[in-house]
């Protein structure tokens, strides 16, 4: 239950004017500084996000109970004989009851800094998880689905109306519900196996490594951190300036562990059960249906031509990394899998110049949240409006509020601005959903709600918090998940904003980083914080171009893991351990050699993130590249283009299929090939821009 006043902030301009930034605007003096609550004296509570239940960790059980009682009811219209209203309707309710608690438990449960609130959000979450698995093997409710999508509705359905139908009776089926009980049980099975496996997995890829001191090389062991006789390997110590520290960080902590390499064989065997048990050929199958790229076949023609166009173009990296290792360290032995991000850093600094003392003091996260809020009322006509926090309504006090307002629309929803470094939370840049928007019955719409995390440094006395470029890029990424989820005015919650194809998802937040890196976009908001000045177009030329240093050989490596991904989950049994199956596709796939005695896949966490969907980077990639060449790369600040974006594409969320939005929004066929020619001329492109200032330096 969401509080009617969290509907409305305190104070939202009927209009809004376009203007230009201003030096500083209030919203930059607000983001330039921690924030500061302006609580009355008997200012009430008002619970986390607004939901007045959750003025305590108690009142967990209150919104769990609620929704336990919603739901069933729920249930009973959908199998009644008087139902008046579409299936999906009730379905995507039935959602929406769902993901109101289960989403922002499980944001709370892994953000809240009070044990109390994270417990209370965890037993939340398992109960919602009850629910759903109960609800996968309704026999009944997924038979009256089945007939209302396929036989046809007791009311009138229209073309998205069939499309989200479709999308649940999938999900209902991922859990084998259409299957005979004996096999529907081991389908049952088989998803509480993998989702142990994956948890143990993805908890043992971080494990560090421990060895003896006097097994290194003498002096190296000075490089790690030590415990008396033993070393502790923690990374593989890429930004070490000794070649030999490298080498044996990487074959230390990638050298192979057979527990995990147990736990990853099983999980793979087991997800390759579950595909065939569902009626797939292999897991790879079952996981691209309903993605842009639909097939297993057609992501390895995808991923084989690109690597094809751009195999000479990735050598010719290499060869510029080798000749720097050995001006650098001659005679050390020739260019391997630990030097590239050393060197490539390396050249970063060295040939553009490209450092966090020369840039940051122009990127003050005022700046960049000015720039941010130009961008979206020059596209769209919104404004960020920073809102005042009523107590209780954070998990900490240095939680910024945004009202995201549309010129003539209104309130659009909610952005928590979660921005700062602090002990004990996730190092990962990341979107959540807390609420999604849907049309209500009495014709009003539900806004949503997220929360944009970043791991930024707090302001000091001297000086607000000041971005890396790196920084920025990030920033710039996740507002572009926020602003798919605030843009959108999806009918149903089931399909708005991000919940979409995994290929897909990541266009919106990909297209924002091309603002980020145009030389047009950064003079009108990078400013010194001191002075005001404007960054030079020397300095904005070299760090444009420093973002797409040895590109090529980067793009290589995302298709080699996107390309043991598929392996991993396509055909089975494996020729082989995963081991052996790696080393046989780094040789078709990447340019530098397997090094024996390692196996990089047991560190690699996102098998079971992505599962068969590594390489949607890839794809939402080259849809974002043609779409900033079509639309904004004559004019990134075109609001005709911005309103036929938002229209064309983010309004749709995941209520129409990807290929069909592709295809109808930038007027190509959604092919493998056609992707892989994008992102060969993207690649092109930047590289353009990187020898040019090479030439001038």
């Amino acid at each position: 239950m969401i509080r009617n006043s969290l509907l409305t902030p305190r104070f939202v301009p009927r209009h809004i004017a376009r203007v230009h930034v201003s030096i500083w605007s209030p919203l930059a003096e607000a983001f330039n500084t921690l924030p500061s609550p302006k609580y009355q004296i008997k200012s009430k509570n008002v619970g986390l996000f607004g939901v007045p239940e959750l003025t305590t960790a108690k009142g967990f059980f209150d919104i769990k109970q609620d929704c336990v009682l919603k739901t069933n009811g729920l249930i009973s219209e959908a199998l009644s004989n008087w139902r008046a209203r579409k299936m999906v309707e009730i379905f995507d309710e039935i959602s929406d009851t769902l993901c109101k608690v289960a989403d922002l438990a499980e944001f709370i449960r892994s953000s809240h800094p009070h044990e109390e609130y994270s417990y209370a959000a965890q037993v939340a979450c398992a109960t919602v998880s009850g629910i759903v698995e109960k609800l996968n093997t309704n026999i009944e409710l997924y038979e009256v689905l089945k007939n209302a999508v396929r036989q046809g509705d007791v009311v009138k359905t229209t073309d998205v109306d069939n499309h989200v139908g479709e999308l649940f009776l999938f999900d209902f089926e991922q859990c084998g519900i259409h299957l005979p009980e004996e096999t529907r049980n081991k389908v049952v099975q088989l998803n509480d196996s993998i989702l142990t496996l994956g948890q143990q997995f993805v908890s043992g890829t971080a494990t560090p490594r421990v060895i003896k001191k006097d097994l290194l090389p003498p002096n190296v062991g000075n490089f790690f951190m030590t415990d008396s006789d033993k070393v502790v390997i923690s990374s593989l110590y890429t930004d070490s300036n000794s070649p030999l520290a490298r080498e044996m960080a990487y074959k230390i902590f990638l050298h192979p562990d057979p527990n995990q390499e147990q736990i990853l064989s099983h999980l793979l065997q087991s997800r390759d059960e579950l595909g065939k048990l569902c009626g797939f050929n292999s897991y790879s199958e079952r996981a691209l249906k309903g993605s842009t790229i639909d097939t297993p076949d057609s992501v390895k023609e995808f991923l084989d031509k690109l690597n094809s166009e751009i195999w000479d173009m990735a050598q010719n990296d290499f060869d510029c990394m080798e000749k720097l290792k050995q001006t650098e360290c001659m005679g050390v032995g020739p260019l391997a899998s630990w030097d590239v991000p050393y060197f490539t850093q390396s050249a970063k600094k060295n040939w553009f110049r490209v450092s966090s003392k020369e840039y940051s003091p122009y990127f003050s996260l005022g700046a960049c949240m000015d720039g941010l809020n130009m961008l979206f009322q020059s596209l769209y006509g919104i404004q960020l409006v920073n809102s005042d926090v009523e107590p209780g309504e954070c998990w900490y006090t240095d939680v910024y509020k945004l009202a995201v307002v549309h010129e003539t629309e209104g309130l659009l929803g909610y952005i928590y601005c979660d921005l700062y470094e602090r002990t004990g939370k996730s190092n990962q840049d990341c979107h959540f959903t807390i609420r999604g928007g849907r049309q209500l019955r009495d014709g009003s719409y539900q806004l949503p709600i997220v929360v944009l995390m970043l791991n930024l440094p707090a302001p000091r006395w001297s000086s607000p918090s000041l971005l890396t470029p790196n920084m920025v890029d990030n920033l710039f990424h996740e507002m572009g998940h926020a602003m798919h989820s605030m843009l959108g005015r999806t009918q149903y919650q089931h399909v708005t904003g991000t919940r979409c194809s995994t290929d897909f998802a990541e266009v919106p937040s990909i297209l924002m980083e091309y603002f980020a890196s145009d030389i047009r976009v950064l003079k009108r908001f990078a400013r010194h914080f001191q002075t005001k000045q404007p960054m030079t177009d020397d300095m904005l030329h070299r760090l444009c171009a420093s973002k797409h240093l040895f590109i090529s050989s980067e793009t290589q490596l995302q298709i080699f893991y996107a390309a043991i991904d598929q392996v991993y989950h396509g055909k089975h049994p494996l020729s082989g351990s995963t081991t052996d199956v790696l080393a046989t596709t780094q040789r078709n796939y990447y340019g530098l050699p397997y090094v024996p005695n390692t196996a990089w896949q047991l560190r690699f966490s996102h098998l079971v993130v992505y599962g068969a969907k590594y390489y949607s980077y890839l794809v939402s990639r080259a849809v974002a590249y043609l779409i900033w060449k079509t639309y904004f790369e004559k004019d990134p600040f075109s609001r005709e283009n911005g309103e036929r974006y938002r229209r064309e594409c983010l309004g749709f969320g995941g209520g129409k299929h990807p290929k069909k939005l592709v295809e109808d929004f930038l007027k190509v066929d959604p092919s493998a090939s056609v992707f892989a020619k994008a992102l060969y001329h993207e690649i092109e492109h930047h590289q353009g821009q990187v020898d040019l200032v090479i030439k001038n330096k």
